[in-house]
Order: structure tokens, then sequence, then C-alpha cells
């Protein structure tokens, strides 16, 4: 059974809880940025994030008396928020790169503006 979190380590709890959400927040917003605007030096203060969200999640732990199969649980937890954002990030990218059914090719639907005047005068549909 879980022992309730004592009055004297109420502060730590809810200060590390409340580092874990900031740490995790800027680990994926570093993580995403870095990707997006193709800067690697942007992902080692993303990384850096991180293991300030581990050492959170640790000393929430340690304060919250998990123990046994609950740290195995904590650990879980850390590694698949290590791992997802590059799941997630593949995932997103293979998406945006499936072309459309029923999108028009660009080459279709360029036009200069001399072919344009053209169909105008015409009466055609641009």
């Amino acid at each position: 059974m879980l022992e309730p979190v004592e009055l004297k380590d109420f502060f730590i709890v809810f200060f590390s809880g409340a580092m874990v959400i900031m740490a995790g927040a800027l680990y994926s917003l570093l993580f995403a940025w870095s990707k997006l605007q193709s800067k690697p030096w942007m992902m080692l203060l993303a990384y850096g994030s991180y293991v300030i969200l581990f050492i959170s999640v640790m000393v929430l732990g340690s304060a919250a008396h998990l123990h046994g199969y609950w740290w195995w649980l904590v650990i879980a937890m850390l590694l698949g928020y290590l791992l997802a954002p590059h799941g997630i990030w593949k995932l997103s990218v293979a998406t945006h790169m499936v072309p459309h059914v029923n999108e028009p090719s660009p080459e279709s639907t360029t036009s200069s503006p001399e072919q344009i005047i053209d169909k105008t005068m015409k009466g055609e549909s641009v």
C-alpha cells in the first residue's frame, strides 16, 4: 500500500510535480522546434530539459514513497516520454509526404499570366 505524502514532503511533491510539467513541456517544445528549424544545437537543449524532467520525476517518486513495481512504472513512463517525440515526428513527416488523391498536381495548375489573360478573354475558367 502506498503511504500518504507526509506534510514535510508536501512542498517537495508540489514543486517536483510542477517541474515535471514544465520540463516535459519544454522538452517537447524544444524537440519540435529543433526539428522544424533544423538546428541540432537546440536538440541539446531539449535533452537538457529531459534530464531536468528525469531528475524531477525521480525526486517526485521518492517524495511520494513510490517503491517496488511503481518505480518500474515510473521508468517506463520516462522511457516512453523520451522516445515518443521521435516516433510522433517520424509519423508526422511520413503523413505529410503522402500526396492527396483529390489534390491536383502543381504542374496542371501552374499558368503564366499570359495564359490566364487568354483564358479569361475567351471566357474559359481559370
